[in-house]
């Protein structure tokens, strides 16, 4: 009796984890610096560089861990209004929205993981970045300041 029971809950464990197993394979993107000028002094993050719609789909998707110096950069074609949303993104972020020049345009702080309520920038922008959760105010980001680095001139 006890075989079975332990039997199955190892086949309802796999079956309720495998589809997530089976999703958590993402691409190895490139990185590059991206600083942001601060009143506090310039502030350097290592981005990975989020370019092709598959790239931008997976996101940060499924990762559990995130560096506070880290993010995800989104990189899109052109400026134009950007709606994001944490579906199977365990951890909880802020979204920093930028414009073409490099300039931060807004910040959403402490998007909830798992939640498909859309976050849209507020004006047309070139890039988003993902950064953890609190880091944007702990490392002196905000609307204004102006990021520059080879980040952001990766896809021109």
């Amino acid at each position: 009796m006890r075989l079975a029971f332990i039997s199955a809950m190892t086949a309802a464990l796999f079956l309720v984890t495998a589809p997530l197993k089976a999703q958590v394979a993402q691409p190895i993107l490139p990185k590059a610096p991206l600083t942001f000028a601060t009143p506090r002094g310039p502030v350097t993050l290592n981005v990975e560089l989020a370019t092709t719609p598959y790239e931008q789909e997976m996101g940060l998707m499924y990762r559990r861990h995130l560096a506070l110096h880290a993010g995800m950069l989104f990189i899109f074609p052109e400026s134009g209004m950007e709606t994001f949303w944490m579906k199977n993104t365990i951890l909880p972020l802020d979204m920093v929205f930028i414009k073409s020049d490099g300039t931060i345009s807004s910040i959403h702080a402490h998007a909830v993981p798992f939640d498909l309520s859309p976050i849209s920038s507020d004006e047309p922008v070139r890039y988003v970045l993902e950064i953890n959760a609190g880091a944007a105010k702990k490392l002196g980001l905000a609307p204004g300041e102006h990021g520059s680095g080879p980040a952001l001139r990766a896809k021109d």
